[in-house]
């Protein structure tokens, strides 16, 4: 599939690239040639191939999950700028 100069102009202002006129037929040249090579993409057998997530297997590292024995509030709020009765105090935001 070829693009022309008009195809070239169509795709920058939808990009809101600006292009000058004489960069067009390069433009036109370059989204040319990505399609020549989706179109080789296209040609290549992948039946029985996994999709995979990333190039590298590798797993997400994991925590365990467990129960600690929690009850930091004190030490959690004091932290805090402004805490009251055991909550975090924040400016009032709606009238």
């Amino acid at each position: 599939m070829s693009i022309d100069i008009d195809t070239a102009r169509r795709v920058a202002h939808l990009a809101r690239i600006a292009v000058d006129e004489k960069d067009l037929p390069a433009l036109a040249g370059e989204l040319s040639n990505i399609l020549t090579f989706m179109e080789q993409l296209n040609e290549v057998d992948v039946e029985g191939v996994a999709p995979m997530t990333s190039v590298t297997p590798m797993r997400l590292k994991r925590r365990e999950d467990k129960v600690t024995d929690g009850d930091y509030q004190e030490q959690i709020l004091s932290n805090a700028p402004d805490a009251r009765e055991g909550f975090f105090a924040v400016p009032k935001v709606v009238e």
